[in-house]
């Protein structure tokens, strides 16, 4: 059974994917409008009336703008950790008492034929998660908003067929930018985000006949160009005899248009 992944959006204004099979239709975070969100599912032929789910990872504006317009519209259930609920639950509306649902770090969520497995990220809000969604055959990691890399991040996420990584920032851009002091520190320090370079050390670090395709996302429209942010991973990864195009596929998660769809077969 295929198992499909696109990024509708990926990035500091905004960010929502999308994951499914044949069965099961569900988005982790849903940080756009609720028309964007829509458009995006026209792109893999999809309507809000099949969605099984949105996964939140963590309260923060660009990853929950759209939740509660789409569960009231089409009655969609929302799950997130209990700590991210209490950050959210005054910023999304009413939520039916049905579609409001909890998750706890490492204990699987099973949605049709998708295992849905949260796991404990550093990041400056209530209780965030990461997601890896799996079949019996394929595992989709999703590993955004890290302020730095940890055992558990590493643990989780290994093995995964495809990787969307942050690659928020470039760290001299960060240093010299317009940003005050404080929300400069929030970035760089260890429960902000991940730099490009962090995100290349990392995939080094990943490397495995199982991992064909990385996406980089998360970037900062202030921070980051997605050259920029292609060219220091490209550079990293070559610089340890890892090829891309041979060794794996590596793309961008886009902050305006969907990503290709990929499918695993």
């Amino acid at each position: 059974m295929a198992l499909r992944f696109c990024t509708i959006a990926s990035g500091s204004s905004g960010n929502s994917i999308y994951i499914g099979t044949a069965h099961a239709h569900i988005l982790v975070d849903a940080g756009l409008s609720g028309k964007r969100i829509q458009q995006g599912l026209q792109s893999v032929q999809l309507t809000g009336q099949q969605l099984d789910g949105i996964f939140i990872t963590h309260e923060h504006s660009d990853h929950i703008r759209g939740a509660g317009i789409l569960s009231r519209r089409f009655d969609i259930p929302i799950y997130a950790t209990p700590g991210t609920w209490l950050g959210m639950k005054d910023k999304l509306g009413e939520i039916a008492p049905h579609n409001q649902n909890h998750v706890e770090k490492e204990q699987d969520c099973i949605i049709k034929d998708l295992c849905i497995h949260p796991y404990e990220i550093p990041h400056d809000a209530n209780e965030p998660v990461g997601y890896t969604i799996c079949t019996d055959q394929h595992k989709i990691s999703i590993a955004t908003d890290l302020g730095h890399i940890t055992e558990i991040v590493k643990r989780t996420i290994k093995d995964s067929d495809i990787l969307l990584l942050e690659s928020n920032h470039d760290v001299d851009m960060v240093k010299v930018g317009r940003y005050p002091y404080y929300l400069k520190q929030r970035i760089l320090g260890s429960m902000g985000h991940l730099s490009n370079e962090s995100a290349g050390e990392l995939l080094v670090e990943l490397i495995s006949g199982r991992l064909k395709h990385v996406f980089l996302g998360h970037l900062s429209e202030e921070n980051n160009f997605p050259e920029l942010a292609y060219q220091t991973v490209i550079n990293i990864l070559e610089q340890n005899h890892i090829k891309v195009g041979t060794h794996l596929q590596m793309g961008m998660a886009l902050r305006h248009e969907p990503s290709p769809v990929v499918a695993l077969a």
